[in-house]
């Protein structure tokens, strides 16, 4: 039997679906994964057999300086995903918060806390990183 895990940009135009996840997941707390997702932190998770059944033309990526792609929808501005530099499309990580079903997946760290932003108490309950890990 096949899980599939659904998800969805904020407007629904970019629909997609998952067959699984890979075993680590962080809260990164770097200055561009705050602004990219408006929050104290973003956390991603990669994917196995990431499908595109809609809005794929709507996919829009933002290169940053140190390489890194963010992938967002043109439409409606969600953040949908990360890659580090050169890695090929397949290689992305998508934000956790755009599944529209639970998935099973347990944060395992905390990642670039010497960014982080003043105001966010860091969680007690995972290990801690100054850098990725």
């Amino acid at each position: 039997m096949v899980t599939e895990y659904k998800g969805t940009c904020l407007c629904g135009e970019i629909q997609f679906s998952v067959s699984g996840f890979n075993e680590k997941a962080a809260n990164c707390h770097c200055s561009m994964c705050r602004k990219f997702h408006g929050a104290a932190f973003g956390t991603l998770v990669g994917v196995n057999n990431l499908n595109w059944h809609a809005g794929e033309h709507l996919l829009k990526e933002f290169i940053a300086p140190n390489g890194t792609v963010r992938t967002f929808c043109s439409h409606c501005g969600s953040s949908l995903g990360f890659r580090v530099k050169n890695a090929p499309a397949e290689k992305i990580e998508l934000a956790i918060a755009v599944f529209d079903d639970d998935i099973p997946v347990t944060l395992d760290a905390q990642i670039y806390i010497g960014n982080k932003a003043n105001w966010y108490e860091l969680q007690t309950n995972l290990p801690l990183f100054l850098a990725g890990r």
